[in-house]
């Protein structure tokens, strides 16, 4: 038997993340197995609203060496996510791989996991050395309840942050939901219902949506679209987000002209750069000052933010650098105008018997609602640990609250052998920078490079660790790589031994925007 085949290799989801590493394993040989707890892939494109549809142009969400067919969508809706993810498993032979409705339940490594030692798996490589251990997973198969156990050489999770453990606020004793004779529902078992059920939830009622991401505002426009002005959605906001209704400024240039090329990472601070690097930055931070607030003055005269109290407290820049920015839905701010979309500001909330009391400026208003949906995010890091039997890993594997996930190159934690995490960081194009990992980590279980020693990765955990407070201040969320995404893949170029310089001419490596397309021959 071929020596990779011989390898067994577990892919916990079939998202976006799952699908890339499964294909590249394929390339390089390997035999994986894909476990998807649903029943098709596409992960959380799965399970959406009605009427989300991508958020950026299809250009810059594919994969590298697969493109959308001719004639798709600019932004296409969900469903067309899902064909387009459906059709690249099944071109690259990822589907054979994957067993539907197998939920991974709990992850376990048998054998010595040489946390005391400087060599990672004991010896720097993917398997480990002699005496390697195992990850021993139970799945749940179907809706029968009955388990099996497998092991594996490799564990590769692809499980995302945005699913899982929703963040559900604490209450005082008689302010939470329990207060509330309404219904009261996250958005995450919104997204998961069906659209038809979906839609006679909201239809004809009063619905307040708590939060102020993506989520909160597509939801409140669905709501909106469901009753008009007849029945307003509440949506109750306490810090606004840079949610943006298109992605070119002033005379039209694209914000990738401005955060997304080489030109634009000099202004960053970079983990691991260097001294001059750094100096370069601060010598051009004026320019970067500059960017940004020309980049802020047209989305406050194009979009009236400031007119309904939705004005970002934090900079554009920064919004870039944490993750904090995204698309508005088509034409809401005229929903808000026409009365079927309501906007309160409040610093806190509880719920009393007819809906929400507001803390802040409306400080004692009732919002009455007899739905309340909470777009309150995930915690990405508590579904991330309650993979686990060991404590030991439950402890460490997500870092504490007040840091980043303690993963080198976001992908290999130091002190756990055997195991990749993908797909985990955030960045403004999420596809191409997922896919530059499975690379990396495919070529590593290759053999094609070695890690260094468990301390120099810890060194460097807390480097970008400290970028990535820096870069956020007290906004700060975890993982997010937005103004340094070029710079992370010329980290994982440069492990794999591939140039980092992936442009052709002087001009165009420095000055044009970088995309999947540019790395489609590092296989």
């Amino acid at each position: 038997m071929d020596h990779k085949a011989a390898k067994r290799v577990a892919v916990v989801g079939a998202g976006t993340s799952g699908l890339a590493a499964c294909k590249h394993l394929l390339a390089r040989g390997f035999r994986p197995v894909v476990f998807e707890a649903g029943a098709s892939v596409g992960g959380l494109w799965t399970r959406t609203l009605a009427s989300t549809r991508l958020q950026s142009p299809n250009a810059a969400y594919r994969f590298s060496d697969f493109p959308w067919p001719e004639g798709a969508d600019t932004h296409p809706r969900h469903d067309r996510v899902v064909e387009y993810l459906a059709a690249y498993a099944r071109r690259f032979g990822v589907h054979d791989c994957v067993r539907f409705r197998s939920q991974v339940v709990a992850a376990e490594y048998v054998g010595a996991d040489g946390a005391d030692t400087e060599m990672w798996a004991g010896n720097w490589e993917a398997f480990g050395g002699d005496g390697a251990g195992r990850w021993r997973l139970t799945v749940r198969h179907g809706d029968s309840g009955a388990t099996q156990e497998y092991e594996f050489d490799f564990l590769i999770l692809c499980i995302g942050r945005f699913s899982g453990v929703p963040n559900v606020p604490a209450f005082l004793p008689g302010a939470g939901p329990d207060a509330f004779r309404g219904r009261v529902l996250h958005s995450m078992d919104f997204s998961e219902m069906d659209d038809a059920d979906a839609a006679a939830l909201v239809k004809g009622r009063r619905v307040a949506v708590v939060g102020s991401g993506k989520s909160a505002f597509d939801i409140a426009a669905e709501c909106a679209d469901a009753n008009g002005a007849e029945w307003p959605c509440t949506m109750v906001c306490r810090s606004p987000q840079w949610l943006v209704h298109d992605v070119d400024v002033w005379g039209k240039i694209n914000l990738g002209y401005l955060y997304m090329n080489r030109f634009a990472q000099l202004m960053v601070r970079k983990p691991g750069a260097g001294l001059a690097s750094s100096i370069l930055a601060t010598l051009l931070s004026p320019l970067a000052w500059l960017i940004s607030k020309v980049t802020e003055a047209y989305y406050k005269k194009a979009i009236p933010m400031r007119e309904y109290g939705m004005e970002p407290e934090i900079g554009f820049a920064t919004s870039i650098s944490s993750c904090k920015s995204g698309m508005l839905p088509d034409a809401f701010y005229g929903r808000v105008r026409g009365g079927s979309v309501v906007i309160r500001r409040s610093r806190a909330f509880s719920f009393c018997e007819d809906g929400l009391v507001l803390d802040g400026a409306d400080g004692g208003r009732v919002i009455p609602a007899d739905v309340v949906i909470l777009a309150t995010g995930f915690r990405g890091d508590q579904k991330l640990r309650d993979t686990f039997v060991s404590p030991r890993v439950k402890d460490i594997v997500a870092g504490s609250s007040d840091t980043t996930i303690p993963l080198y190159r976001e992908c290999v934690h130091p002190r756990i052998p055997q195991m990749a995490v993908i797909g985990y960081p955030e960045s403004l194009t999420n596809i191409y920078t997922i896919e530059m990992m499975t690379k990396w980590v495919a070529r590593f279980l290759d053999g094609a490079f070695r890690l260094p020693s468990v301390r120099r990765m810890e060194q460097s955990v807390e480097e970008w660790g400290r970028y990535m407070r820096r870069s956020s201040g007290d906004r700060f969320r975890r993982s997010c790589l937005g103004a340094v995404n070029i710079w992370y893949n010329d980290e994982l170029c440069r492990d794999m031994g591939c140039d980092p310089r992936r442009k052709k001419g002087l001009l165009a490596e420095w000055f044009q925007p970088y995309g999947a397309v540019d790395y489609a021959d590092i296989q």
